[in-house]
């Protein structure tokens, strides 16, 4: 019997992704409501905000800055939520194929290594 990725899942693993899927489904929201409930309701919304209507300027400036702020949120909230989640601070290691693949790598501030050319061989 073959067993779902929900069933693989730690109990730790579902806490994690419930929480993860209500700061999504929270966003979501925020995101809904800036995009098309201010434009919805644009007429209505007449009233002077930093000198311009309000509706023009949550066309112009605002919603980019709260998608900017949402990005941001959400970033800060999942680092601190796998700090919260994983017992050492660092997401588990995963098995595979990428486990091993920067084995054999040079480290990241290593100088490069000169190459012999074929010619060298000869002399």
């Amino acid at each position: 019997m073959r067993r779902t990725p929900r069933d693989r899942m730690t109990p730790q693993e579902r806490r994690a992704w419930r929480h993860n899927r209500r700061w999504i489904a929270a966003l979501l929201v925020v995101w809904f409501v800036v995009s098309f409930v201010v434009s919805w309701y644009a007429r209505e919304l007449r009233f002077d905000f930093f000198g311009w209507p309000f509706s023009f300027w949550m066309g112009a400036q605002g919603a980019l800055i709260v998608y900017v702020g949402m990005a941001a949120l959400y970033a800060w909230r999942m680092n601190r939520a796998d700090h919260e989640f994983e017992p050492d601070g660092h997401p588990a290691a995963t098995a595979g194929a990428d486990a091993g693949a920067d084995a054999d790598a040079a480290p990241r501030n290593a100088p490069p290594t000169p190459q012999r050319s074929a010619g060298a061989d000869a002399a």
